[in-house]
Formats: C-alpha cells, structure tokens, sequence
C-alpha cells in the first residue's frame, strides 16, 4: 500500500528515495507530441484500473488511502459505544446500521413504506406536487432542481433558487443524440426502470409500459432543459420574481403551497434559472396519466436509496451504471458506506480526521506560495495590452480581495440535530437528508456566513466561489502519494499545487463565468464594453482549440461547455510560472534527477492530471461535464505556453506544436 503523508515545513532534501517522476516517464513518447504521456506513461502501463474502478491516478491514490483513514474512524467510532449525540455515536451508528448486510436483507424496503403510501394516496396533479415537495425535504429532488444558495447579484443576501431537473439520464443530450453508444444507454434505461418497479410489485409487461411512459415523460422534460454550455451564463439563467407571480410560469402548481410544505419561508421572491422550463411543466404534467407520475416518483425513490436497500436493488444500479463508468466490479460493501457516510455527515468526519492527520504547518508553505501567485497575476494584469486602466485597476481590486481558505473551516457545523441510530441504513440516509434540508432551509433571512466550507478536509479537490470571491484548498489537496514534504522541491510544488491548484483557482474569478462577478461576489458588469469584446475573442480561440481535440472517435470536448477550466488551466499556468521564476529554486537553476527546475515545474503539473479512465466513463464526463479530460487539461494549455516550447524544445512538425500566432492569449 502506498502511504500518503501531509507535509511538514521541514528542511527540503530530495535524496531519501527515487525521484518522483523516475517511474513515471516514458521516454518513447516525444514530449513535444504528447506531454501527458510523457510525463506519466510509464505509471499508466504499469498501473491498470482495477476491476472496481473506473478510472484511475493520483486523486484516486489519495482518496482511496483518505478512505481507510475514515473507514478506521468508523470502526473505531462503532467499538467506543459513544455518549448519544456525540460525533462518535453519530458516526458509529451510521457504519454499524450500514454495514449489517443481514438486517438491511431483513428489512427490505420497509422503511421506505410510508413514501410509498404517499405516492399511493396520489390522484391528481396537486397531490402529486405534494409529495414531490415531500421528497424534496428528505434531500430527493423530483420534476426540477430547487435549493437555497447566495444571490448572484446581492451575494450578501440568501435567496431560494428554482432550476430545471427531474431527468433520470445524466444530462439532456443523452435524450436526443443519435450514436448508438448514446441509443443504446435509452433503451437500457427503460429495461433498469422497468427492473425496478418489477422489484415494487408490477408484473413485467405493466413494468416495461410504464418505464416507456416514464421515458417518455422525461423526454418532454429534457426538450426545454438548457444544454450545459447555456448554463454557464449567469446572466442568463439569473430571472428573479415575486413568489405570487410564479403562477404565471406554471399554474397547476400551487407554489406558495409547495414553498411553505418545503419551509421557506421570510422571503417574498425567488431566483428562476431557466422560466421556459417551468412554464412547460402544465402541459408536461396534464399529457402525463397520474398513473405514471406515481410510477416516476417511485423509480426515482427506490433509485435514490438502492445502496442501501437489499442487495438485488444494488446490484441492478451497479450493472445499469457499468454502461456510464466501465467498472467491471462493484466496490466492496465499506467503500460504499465510506462514500455514503461522507454524503451524509463528511464535515462531522473531517472534524476528527484533521485531528488524526492534519500538520498545520502544512499551511504556511502554501500560504506563502498563494501570495507569490496572487502578486504574479496582478503583474501579469497591469502588463495587459488588451484592457483598458479602468478595467485593470477593478480586477487587481477583485483580485487583492480574494479570501483564502487553507485546510479545514474555522468554525464547524453544528449536527447535533441529526438523528442517527443503529436502527436501519434507509432511515439514517432519510435523517441526514431531512438534517441538509432544514439546515439549508434556516439560511434564509439571515446573514450570509462567508466562513462556511463546502468540501470536506479529507477532500482531494479545491474551488473557487464567485458569490464570496473565495478560493478553497481542503487539507487533502496537497498531498503528494507516498512522498512527505521534505522529499518535494519546490520546482515539482510549484507546478503540482501553484499552477493546477492556486493559480487555477485563482483565475476562475476571472473566467468567462467568474469575471462577471465583482470583488463583492456580485454578479455586477465592471467591465467596458470594448475589454468584454476582447476577452470574449480569446476566449473564442480557446473554444475552437478544444472543440478540435477528439479524445474518442467521433467524440469531441465541447469547447464552450469546458472554456471556464480551460481558461483556468491556462492562466493557473502562466501565473504559476511567472512566480516560480521569481523563486530561489528556478533562480539556482539545480537540475534533480537529470531535469532543469523548469522541466521539474512541467513535470509537477502533469503529475497533478496523471488519470487514465475507461472509455465508458470518458463518454459520460465529455457529455456532462464542464472539464476536459485529464490528458487534453495537459497537453491542451501547454500548446499555449511558449515556455513550454523553450523548455522541452518543441518545433514545428510535433504534434502540440501551435504557431505562436494562433496561440490562446487571454491571461
């Protein structure tokens, strides 16, 4: 087993052990066609994803060694027979009432019982409604997307937001594209619906009908969804209005019924995302039998809770999702738990995780780091050619404002109101949900609480958020597997953290979402007209670079949908290297293990994205998610870098090569 340790600030030595990027290389490739595998090749050829996984690397090593830290937090947690209400009781229950398999066989849906005799006791549209809404207090969304969060354009107030939703498939697209890969996910969907409603008692024929049905239902859902790149406009998908107008979008649903039955409450408007979407739900809703709106909030029930129901209703949700991740085994019973416990109680967990293993000196190499990257994008802002003064002078303010988070929150979450047992998996997953809701619920008509975390410590992963204009670095972040900090130079960190973490979370806030947010977190123009026009051109050169990249045949990365990582790959990059090249280890110019620092800093970044991942997974994150692959979040904006081409002497006729000309210039 690989053992991963958080850095300590101790005297740095590269001599304990091999370098870092010995196993790694694989010298068959040119760097200059292909830097991804390069830089990580070897480790790829001789690390296959394992049979449970679908996909593997360095986040996985990580997780998966964060994962028997809080499975050993659970076991102990269940042997301490723990004072009620404490955090050990909470978690020591949760993995005990989890881990009985017997019980949970014994049990069958039984605690799902009383949802059912909701959805039983269905026999019109506004019934119907009412049992959406209480599903949407258990934390189980049916028919569209709601929740509480920060308005866009006073951050400073908390505002209830209603988006579309309701689809069973992971996005829109999956509705209507024609491949066969894409047609044949369709049809097993019907059959594993179907599959589930038998398991509730219809016969296979009636089953089968109405999965149809359900299918058809949710198509009519997703032909008024945006895609994901419409998304990403904030402006666009920002409609606020009176709660006594909603009416006007869909007047079959009693809304200040539904937000009542929800709790919410000491407000008078909410934030629509997508209108069009609401006003068809009227029409959506009377072409559908009441029938077949029961069956559709059964599926999505039974659906929701199958990991914890007996095992037929686990491994029929394991085979479906083969045909989105690839795995070829499903995962042993205490990872699933591990990963549904930290759903449901992670910030609890993380609380005696940075206890157990967190080093807070860890902090203040990166503190430091964070600052040299900050002052080099505000050097890189003032040297723009692009932008007017005005503009620049209001992105160093919003730049200089940026509020840091390192580790782990300052003050916790209060869980002390979530009832947790030994009495039966279903029911504590029910109480965390219904603990999430209110918890969300109460944040209306009080004051924002700019200190709240929304990751775990023990999670390997950091974001920005433009509503506080705030950049996130969880304790797990920086580690390195099997590597403590005094076996790590600085050329590797400045690229394994400065530039794929800091730098990229950095420039978020001035993404193509980001910078339409001010030094406030609100959602407010500050720029001229003429520097939004020059922004949006390059931006469009980023677009049309990843739109060409085709990590599969026939299936290319959506390059507007991914423009805001890309842009933040890419300006995470040149800031990182910027403020490397002020740094005593760039200046000192020490090859290690036969690399120059600025090699190492390359090095250190592809580390940062070395992933392999099966192809069913690959399909399924190009269609839904708004980040390139590992391997094009490498070689993509290095063929932007001209360091890069000094570096690794790439010349016209290697594959990355782009003419300086054609080269993306935004940052």
């Amino acid at each position: 087993m690989i053992v991963l340790l958080f850095f300590s600030c101790k005297s740095k030595t590269t001599e304990t052990k091999a370098d870092l990027f010995a196993a790694n290389i694989d010298s068959s490739y040119n760097p200059g066609d292909d830097f991804f595998m390069y830089a990580n090749g070897k480790w790829i050829k001789n690390n296959p994803i394992p049979p449970e996984e679908s996909s593997w690397g360095i986040g996985y090593l990580v997780n998966n060694e964060n994962e028997q830290r809080i499975h050993e937090i659970c076991e102990d947690a269940a042997k301490e027979n723990a004072a009620k209400g404490s955090a050990s009781q909470k978690i020591g229950d949760f993995w005990t009432a989890a881990m009985d398999s017997a019980a949970i066989e014994k049990q069958g849906t039984k605690y799902l019982q009383p949802y059912f005799d909701q959805i039983n006791s269905i026999n019109d549209i506004p019934s119907f409604i009412n049992v959406v809404a209480d599903f949407d207090k258990i934390g189980e969304s049916a028919l569209f997307r709601s929740g509480v969060d920060q308005d866009d354009k006073e951050s400073d107030v908390m505002s209830f937001k209603l988006y579309q939703g309701g689809l069973g498939l992971p996005e829109r697209d999956y509705y209507f594209n024609k491949d066969s890969s894409t047609t044949n996910i369709r049809k097993a969907y019907v059959q594993h619906v179907a599959k589930i409603l038998e398991f509730q008692g219809k016969d296979s024929a009636a089953a089968l009908k109405s999965a149809e049905n359900i299918m058809a239902l949710e198509t009519k859902l997703a032909k008024v969804s945006r895609t994901l790149a419409d998304l990403r406009d904030p402006y666009a998908n920002y409609h606020k209005m009176a709660i006594t107008d909603l009416k006007k979008l869909s007047s079959s649903i009693d809304w200040e019924k539904f937000l009542k039955n929800i709790g919410v409450t000491k407000i008078d408007s909410v934030i629509v995302g997508q209108p069009e979407f609401f006003k068809s739900l009227d029409a959506t809703l009377k072409s559908t039998s009441i029938n077949d709106l029961k069956d559709y909030l059964t599926y999505r029930l039974v659906n929701s809770f199958s990991n914890a129901l007996p095992e037929n209703y686990g491994l029929e949700a394991f085979q479906y999702g083969q045909l989105f991740s690839g795995a070829k085994e499903r995962k042993p019973r205490w990872k699933r738990v591990v990963q549904a416990e930290q759903g449901a109680m992670g910030e609890l967990l993380g609380q005696l995780y940075v206890k157990k293993y967190f080093d807070t000196t860890a902090k203040k190499r990166y503190e430091k780091m964070l600052e040299e990257i900050r002052s080099s994008y505000k050097d890189r802002i003032q040297k723009l050619t692009w932008m007017s003064d005005s503009t620049k002078q209001k992105a160093i303010v919003k730049l200089e404002a940026i509020k840091k988070k390192i580790g782990y929150p300052d003050k916790w979450k209060d869980f002390s109101a979530m009832e947790i047992s030994k009495e039966s998996y279903v029911q504590n997953l029910i109480n965390a949900g219904t603990w999430w809701h209110n918890f969300e619920m109460n944040k209306l008509g009080k004051p924002v609480d700019r200190d709240e975390w929304q990751m775990y410590p023990q999670t390997y992963n950091a974001y920005y958020n433009p509503a506080n204009n705030e950049i996130v670095f969880p304790a797990a972040a920086f580690i390195v597997p099997g590597y403590a900090d005094d076996e790590l130079d600085d050329a590797t960190m400045y690229g394994y953290v400065g530039a794929s973490y800091i730098g990229h979370e950095i420039t978020h806030g001035f993404d193509d979402q980001g910078r339409l947010y001010d030094a406030q977190g609100n959602l407010h123009n500050w720029w001229t007209k003429k520097d939004s026009a020059e922004f949006a051109k390059r931006a469009q050169v980023i677009i049309n670079q990843f739109n060409n990249y085709e990590p599969l045949p026939g299936v290319h990365i959506n390059g507007r949908a991914t423009q805001g990582e890309n842009i933040a790959d890419l300006g995470g990059l040149e800031i990182g290297i910027d403020a490397f090249k002020k740094s005593d280890a760039f200046k000192e110019n020490k090859m290690i293990a036969g690399l120059t620092p600025m090699q190492r800093f390359f090095m250190g970044y592809a580390l940062s994205w070395l992933y392999e991942i099966r192809p069913e997974l690959l399909r399924n994150r190009i269609m839904t998610d708004v980040h390139a692959p590992a391997k094009f979040r490498v070689n993509g904006p290095f063929s932007d870098i001209d360091e890069f081409y000094k570096t690794f002497e790439v010349k016209p006729g290697d594959k990355m090569y782009i003419p300086d000309s054609s080269r993306v210039r935004i940052w």
